[in-house]
This record gives structure tokens, sequence and C-alpha cells, in this order.
């Protein structure tokens, strides 16, 4: 599709016209430019106009999207518009034309108002953002009920994609627009399930069939992410490469594993769930990172020697039941910090 402009203050843009039950909308192809200068976001609650169905912006989520931009990442989905000013827009049927006069505050976003401000603060930053084309919906003058029948069929109707894949398909996406940190993340899962591993066949990847016990991918990736990422816990202890963050994971369930020996494997160990690994984590970033930094040491052994856990008081997913997951990890937190037992430091650092 072509666009044509005429004396800068409107272009002329061919549309493709498709209709749903009943209601028409315009499927056009426009610049980033004009989508930030025409569109504006109508808040319910906040404005009091017809078609006001959108929530307060989240800035985090519009710097995350402004990077993702500038990362050259792709925006495949139409953001969906409700063109308001009557003025500046016709519709041509004949040649199959919309010309639009570049009015601010022309068109309401009923989805995509964090995209369209991620990428005008891009624009911002990079100039050349401003040609890039993305997909647009535009329909013409719905009421508030309209506006709310699309937004919800979009936002609850439409089920996101499970982050276990997300975090999967980082092994093939490209490295401009995968999470550095969580890539690393799901590197150090697989290591955790491979033969020989403390968590080896019980961690749950995309395409397995559903049972009962064992770690989703998704909540290996995000319970670890924030110890690997910059200046983070490892990070701040001179643990930087793949290798060491890797052993010191799993050195620590593996002296997990040597404690509870055959029974490691149970269902009834609480560490092969979701809350007794995320909670587990939570206590090697607050104890055993520092304790394993005095000692110098990060092998195995070094831990087991601090965690005063014999067979008569392992924890067991029994203990969990009833409790929500966030009371879950904390209980598994607190149970191995009661039985924590610093040691004195060591000279140098052994893996």
């Amino acid at each position: 599709m072509q666009m044509h402009e005429n004396k800068m203050t409107c272009v002329e843009l061919p549309f493709l016209e498709i209709n749903q039950h009943g209601t028409s909308f315009f499927l056009v192809n426009m610049p980033a430019s004009i989508i930030t200068k025409v569109s504006y976001a109508a808040v319910r609650g906040r404005d009091e106009e017809q078609g006001a169905v959108q929530r307060v912006l989240n800035t985090r989520r519009i710097a995350s999207i402004r990077d993702f931009a500038l990362s050259g990442g792709f925006f495949p989905n139409s953001i969906v518009m409700n063109w308001v000013r009557s003025d500046s827009i016709e519709i041509d049927q004949s040649r199959k034309i919309l010309s639009i006069t570049l009015h601010e505050y022309s068109a309401q976003l009923i989805d995509g108002q964090h995209r369209v401000a991620g990428l005008a603060e891009a624009i911002n930053s990079v100039d050349g953002f401003k040609d890039i084309n993305l997909p647009v919906a535009i329909y013409v003058g719905l009421t508030t009920k309209e506006c709310a029948d699309i937004f919800l069929s979009i936002n609850t109707e439409q089920k996101p994609v499970h982050r276990s894949l997300v975090f999967d398909l980082y092994a093939i996406a490209d490295d401009q627009i995968i999470d550095p940190a969580a890539a690393r993340a799901r590197d150090i899962a697989i290591e955790l399930s491979e033969d020989g591993a403390p968590y080896h066949g019980m961690i749950k990847f995309p395409g397995e069939p559903p049972r009962k016990g064992g770690v989703a991918l998704s909540t290996i990736v995000t319970t670890i992410k924030p110890l690997i990422e910059k200046n983070g816990p490892f990070d701040q202890v001179s643990l930087s490469t793949l290798e060491n963050q890797s052993l010191a994971i799993i050195n620590f369930f593996r002296c997990l594993e040597e404690i509870y020996g055959e029974a490691w494997f149970e269902r009834q160990n609480a560490f092969m769930f979701a809350a007794g690994f995320s909670g587990a984590v939570d206590f090697l970033t607050a104890r055993m990172i520092p304790y394993c930094v005095g000692m110098k040491s990060f092998k195995s052994d070094t831990m087991k020697h601090a965690i005063n856990m014999t067979r008569e008081n392992l924890i067991y997913q029994k203990e969990l039941t009833g409790k929500s997951g966030s009371e879950a990890q904390k209980y598994v937190f607190v149970r191995l910090d009661e039985l924590f037992d610093k040691g004195e430091s060591a000279d140098e650092y052994a893996f």
C-alpha cells in the first residue's frame, strides 16, 4: 500500500474494509509518526466523553515498549482506533482511500495505547522511528458500549502466550529481541534438568504432557532471573559467567538432593514444586550467597555443611497444604533459615 500526502497536513491511505457482525472497520498501513500525532487515550472515569474505555498509562510499560522498539522488536498486531473527529476523515469508497487531516485528538485508542506511547518515546530517541509502519484498524464514531465490546473481546477472550513458551523460544529468537537475563536463566534451567542434575526430568518444558509435581520452565526462569541480572546478587560478588552462575545454583540444589537422598525425586518433596523451588532460591539469595562468599567456596559440600537438615526434619509438600503460593514460598524460606548455621570464613573461592 502507498500513502499520498497533500500539503503536509492531509494524507491519503488505501484501506481494506472489513465487516464483522454488522460493524465495519478500515484496515490501513500507517506510519508511527501519524499514529502518535492523531491518536490519544480516553480514560474511563477521568475523561467525560463517548468511547472512554482505557486505563491510565503505565510508565514502566511504556519504557519497556520503547526499549523493545529500539532493539528491533516487531509490532504485527493492529493498533485499534475509534475515529471521533468527523471533520478530519473522508472515506472514498470508489477509490478505497481514507483522506486524513493530521489533527491531534482525532482518534481514541481502543487497543494499543502503551504501544503508541512507547513508539512516541522511541521516535523522540531516534528520528528514524517515525517512518516505521504499523497495521491500524480504524472504526468511525463508535459509542462507549461499542468501544467496550471491542476492548473486552481483545483483552479477555484472547489468551496471552504462556510464559514457559516465551522463554523456550528465546533459544531461537534474534538476540536483539530476547531478554539476556531470561535467556541465561533458561540455559541454567536446561542444565538443572540434564541427566544427573538435581531437577532431571522435573522441569516442565512446553509441549510436555501435564503431570503432578515438577516445576514449570516459567517458574524456573522468573525465579532465577533476578539473581543473574546485571548488578544482581551474582554480579555483585563477581559471579558473572554462565558457568559459574550455573554451578552455584546446581551445587546449592545438589546439596539439598544429597540430604534428601532417595526421597529427593519423590512427590512429597516440597522442592519438587514451584513454591519449594522459589523459596529455596530466596534462601540462596539472602543467606547462602553471602555465606559462600565468606567461605570463598560455592561447593555443594560447603553449602551442605551450613544447613543442619537431616532425614528427620526434611521439608515436605504436605506442610504447604492450604497455603497460598507466596505463603508457601515464604514458609520454605523460613524453614531453611531456621536450619541455617553460618560457619567461619575461608581464604579463596572454590567450586
